[in-house]
């Protein structure tokens, strides 16, 4: 992983087979640290040399199958049980639970989490409130939910860094971080700026 020093890039992915790739991409920039170098992912032979990836949210039936049919499923997952660090949002995070309701299979198989898809209701009933979560400074943040999935339980090394009504919307386990909101939905740069600082302490 990324020592955190020197002039050496630090190489983050976002996976840009479907979904809000672009905003995250944006936000990332935004922080304007110099070394930062954003890549967007859309084959195996992509992920190489990476420091660390976002899985965006989306569709996460379509980025399943995606994710199949590049022959990316197992060089990710393998990736990811080896240390890279990884942030799910929203579909990301589904695509990284270990358990998901009504269906057999998960797709990377890495989180010890179990989600419910639209646990907060259709996309008519999207919402936006306000967070307090433990690594991100300041203010309470701004969060946008969209068709967000719900985690209904946890494995024992899974952190929870933010709860609204009780409820699990941001977790941390080793080198895995899901929300369940779209912080690239926002012009909050904080969660990002948490990721990057995430991915230089590992």
């Amino acid at each position: 992983m990324h020592s955190g020093g020197g002039s050496k890039p630090l190489i983050i992915g976002v996976l840009a087979l479907q979904g809000g790739n672009l905003e995250h991409a944006a936000l990332l920039d935004r922080l304007g640290l110099p070394n930062l170098q954003v890549t967007a992912i859309r084959s195996a032979g992509e992920l190489e040399g990476l420091d660390g990836i976002i899985l965006p949210g989306g569709e996460s039936t379509a980025q399943g199958l995606l994710l199949e049919h590049f022959g990316m499923v197992e060089p990710l997952r393998q990736l990811i049980r080896d240390g890279l660090p990884v942030w799910g949002t929203c579909a990301g995070m589904i695509l990284l639970a270990k358990g998901v309701e009504g269906q057999a299979v998960s797709v990377l198989d890495c989180m010890d989490i179990t989600v419910r898809r639209n646990w907060y209701g259709s996309q008519l009933e999207s919402f936006i409130t306000e967070i307090a979560m433990e690594g991100i400074p300041g203010d309470l943040a701004e969060v946008v939910f969209i068709r967000a999935p719900g985690v209904v339980s946890t494995g024992v090394d899974v952190e929870v860094l933010a709860s609204v009504l009780g409820q699990p919307v941001a977790c941390r386990q080793r080198n895995m971080i899901v929300t369940a909101f779209h912080p690239e939905l926002t012009e909050d740069t904080r969660f990002h700026r948490f990721f990057i600082d995430h991915v230089l302490s590992l």
